[in-house]
């Protein structure tokens, strides 16, 4: 019988790369995470912030004179205002991703932190004093800002993965991906601060004492202010973006200069580290390292892996985002909104603020911290699978027996199992569909594919977010808000929502590998060569 004995692989390290694998946690590896997550927190605070105000700029600018309800955006004006900056992220994902792999981590991130400061500060400038030409300038700005946004996503993500060691790599992603926590708390904590100042010197009766006093003529410098301070932390941490050297991966397995990354890291690492130029070039010009994203050999070896952090993403956003739905409900079943027309505008922003807030402490920020503390010890696939059955379940829970939920007595139980349901999301799939795919795409396509899946999510977040305020309305003509067309109801969404993280599941299981304590290069095989001489026949018989 003749066997044959295949080309052996064997596997070599590039001493730069191997330092950061193996470094202890130190120093640099926190203000990576600090200047990465910075860049989270702004994207947060602006992409959050505008919730806080939709119902100011409504009172502003749709007053309805005679109304017994204070003006409102018309619903396609709120869904352009809230959803055009989600239009501009995605774009910016899929433009800035590909950028980062083109020109490097670094200069690109600076591009992008430039462009969210300029945009912010605009945002808070949109021009006239008419309905249309305000709105149409904010939503003209907000889409520029969220597609600087965009970019932050790839990049942070790439930046702190490269930077990072392979015992502690996924706690540190999560901790960039978790200053969003801290974006939205901001955002609430700032719509406070400036509209109880603005309260306090321009105190005015409610709106159903006075319709048109109730809206104070200072009430348009709240909404710009907040909108405008989204500027300050993006800016103050520009210096230390440009501060930071590009990452030794880009440099050696990108840009094909071994000595230049061993000089940026020996700096870092405060260790000397041998530049090793001669195995770079043979990793870098080895065929098996030089495929492009529309390859054969990309699809064989990372289509699935493409197929499974695309597909997650999109599926968590839809359900991540439909809260939007309940949000509301929330608010008024604990007592944490009251009716709008007992209050005036200013003091609706600062009721507005204190709920997020709220919700941000005991729902949001604690799930992101929990992947924090645990992904490095239970892995990626583990809290992305537990994350997406148990937001299943809760759905479930809430959906068989909604009718038993709408009910006074049992509203702080809807609440309990929305707040486990949005947990889990954050300790799960919301944070882990951000690692995952920093991890196990090659360097020179590592930046792109991060900004595919990115996509991917927040296409996820369109239907979620809007899709599902159609969907959700009443079948009866008589109960749907105003302006939108009868839908399929809050319970059969809830259905659909639970497929939804089903599906989820499903992909998890049968396509995100696990990345847990390995090497970002044993992850792609980009270490990987053949030893032809091992190549021989073996004659033996049995």
């Amino acid at each position: 019988m003749i066997h044959i004995q295949e080309a052996k692989i064997v596997k070599e390290e590039i001493s730069v790369l191997n330092s950061l694998d193996v470094a202890k946690t130190q120093l640099y590896h926190f203000k990576a995470i600090v200047i990465a997550g910075m860049g989270f927190f702004t994207d947060a605070y602006d992409l959050f912030t505008i919730s806080l105000i939709t119902k100011l700029l409504g009172r502003i600018y749709y007053y309805v004179d005679g109304s017994s309800k204070p003006g409102s955006l018309p619903p396609n004006v709120g869904a352009a205002v809230n959803g055009v900056a989600f239009v501009g992220t995605l774009t910016g994902q899929l433009f800035f991703g590909w950028l980062g792999d083109k020109m490097g981590r670094k200069r690109v991130y600076g591009m992008t932190l430039i462009l969210m400061v300029i945009t912010s500060i605009a945002c808070g400038l949109s021009f006239g004093s008419e309905p249309k030409s305000v709105m149409a300038t904010l939503c003209f700005f907000r889409f520029w800002l969220g597609f600087g946004i965009g970019g932050d996503y790839p990049l942070s993500a790439t930046i702190m993965s490269e930077y990072a060691n392979k015992k502690t790599r996924g706690a540190f992603i999560a901790a960039v991906f978790a200053m969003q926590g801290f974006g939205i708390l901001g955002g609430g904590v700032i719509a406070i601060i400036v509209s109880s100042a603005f309260n306090r010197y321009y105190d005015v009766p409610s709106y159903e004492i006075d319709p048109v006093g109730s809206t104070a003529p200072q009430a348009d410098y709240v909404w710009r202010l907040i909108l405008m301070i989204g500027a300050i932390p993006a800016a103050l941490t520009y210096y230390w973006r440009m501060k930071m050297p590009e990452t030794a991966r880009y440099t050696a397995l990108v840009q094909k200069n071994a000595k230049r990354a061993a000089s940026d890291m020996s700096k870092v690492l405060q260790m000397e580290i041998e530049d090793e130029q001669d195995k770079v070039d043979r990793f870098t010009t080895s065929t098996k390292n030089s495929f492009s994203l529309f390859s054969k050999e990309f699809l064989r070896r990372h289509g699935l892996h493409l197929l499974g952090t695309t597909t997650t993403w999109f599926l968590l956003d839809i359900a991540f985002y439909s809260q939007n739905l309940f949000q509301k409900d929330i608010f008024s079943a604990i007592g944490w909104i009251p009716n709008a027309s007992t209050m005036n505008a200013i003091e609706e922003v600062t009721k507005i603020g204190r709920a997020q807030t709220l919700i941000a402490l005991c729902g949001t920020v604690p799930g992101y911290w929990f992947t924090v503390a645990l992904i490095d010890v239970m892995g990626r696939f583990a809290i992305q699978a537990m994350g997406f059955f148990f937001m299943t379940v809760f759905m479930l829970g809430l959906a068989v027996p909604y009718n038993h939920w709408t009910k006074q007595e049992n509203r702080i139980g809807f609440v309990v199992m929305y707040g486990l349901t949005f947990f889990f999301a954050n300790f799960g799939p919301n944070a882990t569909t951000f690692v995952v795919p920093a991890e196990i795409f090659p360097a020179r396509l590592r930046s792109t594919c991060h900004g595919i899946s990115a996509a991917a999510g927040k296409a996820g977040a369109i239907i979620g977010a809007f899709g599902f305020l159609y969907a959700a309305q009443s079948t009866d003509k008589s109960k749907v808000s105003h302006g939108y067309p009868p839908g399929i109801g809050v319970r059969n969404s809830l259905f659909v929502l639970a497929v939804v993280n089903f599906l989820g599941l499903l992909m998890t299981i049968f396509t995100i590998p696990e990345s847990k304590g390995k090497g970002l290069e044993d992850l792609t095989r980009e270490n990987e060569e053949y030893d032809e001489g091992t190549q021989e026949r073996i004659h033996s018989s049995v």
